[in-house]
């Protein structure tokens, strides 16, 4: 009993350690007039949040921000895939050297990376451009989605994709059927890391984007110099949403998988 109990107090705190800045925020963004030392508002109202949400820049920032991250997510799956299943599956010579390059970006100071990409791509024309931006925050979620696919990949059992072509399956049929669905968990997993890495990405933005890409993360940081603190909160909730939903969703996709896992067993 005391140990259920202390389970579900640590549960409690660290609820309660994630949701406060949530609350906070809320707080802060359907309010007037909040002042040391006031418990509570002296105000409620939904106009800074209103205000925000019919303002154009913060409307194309959110769609900016939605469709680099949901782009970059789905370039970083299509080409981490062979590179993660040949990573988890086959030992070679050079194995260790190929993940320690893959996992260089992730030790080198963003900075010195985006001044190199900003060079390049000014070079080739892509900088300024939502492909640029799209492309550089390649950089930061591969290694994440090559770990995460390639730890799938390590429990993979390549009998069943045998098993199937000795029954006459071609190679799309295999991949659809058979190879795809055992590894779509993993690829569901892999896809919440890049989405969230990209979403939040403000350097790689500022320097490939050069003012011209606008994201919610560029928002954020250029209202905080502002010092209303109902508009940041409000911008900051609007900010947190997306990934909440997607992790929410995510979990919710895992459950249900997990469970009908368990009942075919």
């Amino acid at each position: 009993m005391s140990q259920r109990l202390s389970t579900y107090t640590l549960q409690l705190l660290l609820y309660g350690v994630l949701a406060t800045p949530l609350v906070l925020f809320a707080v802060y963004a359907f309010s007037e007039r909040w002042f040391f030392p006031a418990l509570v508002p002296q105000e409620w109202t939904a106009s800074p949040f209103a205000r925000l949400l019919s303002d154009r820049r913060t409307l194309q920032g959110l769609g900016e921000s939605l469709s680099i991250a949901a782009a970059a997510s789905l370039l970083s799956l299509a080409i981490s895939f062979p590179a993660a299943r040949t990573l988890g599956l086959r030992a070679f010579r050079g194995r260790q050297a190929a993940w320690l390059a893959f996992f260089v970006p992730t030790v080198v100071p963003p900075l010195a990376i985006g001044m190199g990409l900003n060079i390049f791509f000014l070079q080739i024309g892509l900088a300024g451009s939502m492909l640029g931006v799209t492309l550089a925050h390649l950089v930061p979620t591969l290694p994440y989605t090559i770990f995460t696919l390639s730890s799938v990949f390590a429990r993979y059992d390549e009998n069943y994709e045998h098993q199937a072509l000795a029954l006459g399956a071609n190679p799309v049929q295999i991949f659809f059927r058979i190879t795809l669905r055992l590894v779509f968990p993993g690829l569901v997993v892999a896809g919440l890391f890049a989405f969230l890495i990209s979403w939040s990405q403000y350097l790689l933005t500022l320097l490939i984007g050069g003012g011209r890409v606008l994201t919610l993360p560029m928002l954020l940081f250029s209202s905080v110099s502002g010092g209303n603190p109902a508009s940041i909160a409000a911008l900051s909730l609007l900010f947190v949403t997306p990934p909440v939903l997607v992790i929410a969703a995510t979990a919710r996709y895992l459950g249900q998988h997990g469970a009908a896992v368990q009942e075919q067993y």
